[in-house]
């Protein structure tokens, strides 16, 4: 018998959460942020699911551009990050991949190479993140530059928002006007939305939206936000109770000691620890389900185990389900208790625990999607690349 703990994964939620960003933005296509494999969720089982109905994807590196390649997925794939590289352009341009530019010394290198064909290239701006992008004042010239260039298909003017979620904040309006300025007179396809600019900032929707999170289910924003109340969660991490016993006031639970029972307790230990990826610094108290009952982790969270109250659930049992987060437990809750975010839980889950998918007979993973030409494998770009639409 294989050890209890796995992560179940909604395929329809994705898919439904990925139509929720284009009902949203209906006049805009939307690159599906797949990258960290889809956010822990299994990026070539969730490409495979949003084959029918993506427009593109998005990875963080060639790498993982590449596993969907081999996996038969033949839609756009944009790296977010560029290249790191000159060599792997030829790379690119083979696989026709789309590529991120956001420094002058990856136009020098396009400059250089020779490539067999051109690249689409989505040119990304500093509007005021500072970490990566072409500063405001040469945004033009960049973009003129790369016009020139024999290697260069389309441009996608791009930037990236910082306070999105941060729904008073006026940093997000400032962004905005300071794109709208290093592009004026441009004519080219922009992309400005993030997961939480597709919910909340209609103005910067544009022409390309880039939903992330939004896709597994858990809500940017810390307070409630009506299109995000929306999503439906897509992953499901539960184990199993292997033991539960008796302690009396005064026992103490776990490494350290540091929990001690107030009062007579029963309490369950659950396959279940940060070797599997559930978050160590989770606290005494941090919810779970049981049977569909809500109670609270009581002590350290040890590698491979951890301990749970049951002295209010005298019928829990060894071998009772124990959900963590997912359809009956929020995970931005979980992660609140955590001190961190949902990012940090979905995708810190371990190649240990199982992912166990579900979806409709047309999106099940293993299945390799033909493309919207009928084309299952090959690179032919008139079946693959859509047009990228003007503003």
């Amino acid at each position: 018998m294989s050890r209890a703990a796995s992560a179940d994964i909604d395929l329809n939620a994705i898919l439904h959460n990925y139509r929720l960003a284009k009902r949203l933005a209906p006049a805009s296509c939307a690159v599906a942020v797949i990258k960290a494999d889809a956010y822990g969720h299994g990026a070539v089982a969730v490409a495979r699911a949003l084959h029918g109905d993506a427009d593109a994807f998005a990875v963080a590196c060639i790498e993982e551009a590449l596993e969907l390649r081999e996996a038969g997925i033949t839609l756009p794939i944009l790296l977010l990050e560029g290249f790191f590289e000159e060599d792997e352009l030829e790379t690119i341009a083979r696989e026709q991949l789309w590529c991120t530019i956001h420094s002058p010394h990856q136009i020098e290198a396009l400059k250089r190479t020779r490539l067999p064909q051109p690249i689409h290239v989505w040119l990304k701006l500093d509007s005021g993140m500072h970490r990566v992008g072409i500063s405001p004042p040469d945004y033009q010239t960049t973009y003129n530059t790369l016009r020139g260039l024999q290697n260069v298909g389309d441009v996608v003017l791009m930037t990236h928002l910082a306070c999105a979620d941060e729904l008073n904040s006026p940093n997000t309006d400032a962004q905005i006007a300071c794109f709208d300025a290093a592009s004026a007179g441009l004519e080219a396809p922009a992309s400005l939305a993030n997961s939480a600019a597709t919910l909340a900032w209609p103005q910067a929707h544009r022409n390309w939206l880039r939903p992330g999170m939004m896709l597994y289910g858990a809500s940017p924003f810390t307070h409630p936000q009506d299109h995000a109340d929306h999503l439906q969660p897509a992953m499901t991490l539960h184990s199993r109770i292997i033991a539960i016993r008796d302690l009396q006031a005064g026992d103490s639970i776990g490494y350290g000691a540091d929990y001690v029972c107030k009062h007579p307790s029963r309490v369950a230990t659950v396959a279940m620890g940060y070797g599997d990826g559930y978050p160590r610094q989770a606290k005494s108290g941090t919810p779970v389900m049981v049977k569909g009952r809500r109670t609270g982790l009581v002590g350290r969270v040890s590698m491979d185990m951890l301990s749970i109250d049951v002295t209010e659930l005298p019928d829990a049992q060894v071998g009772d389900t124990v959900e963590f987060w997912g359809k009956n437990l929020s995970l931005n809750e979980v992660a609140d208790y955590c001190n961190t975010i949902p990012y940090t839980l979905v995708t810190g889950i371990s190649r240990r625990v199982p992912r166990r998918y579900r979806a409709s007979a047309s999106a099940r993973p293993g299945k390799v999607p033909a493309d919207p030409a009928g084309v299952s494998t090959g690179l032919d770009p008139e079946s693959r690349i859509p047009s990228i639409p003007l503003a």
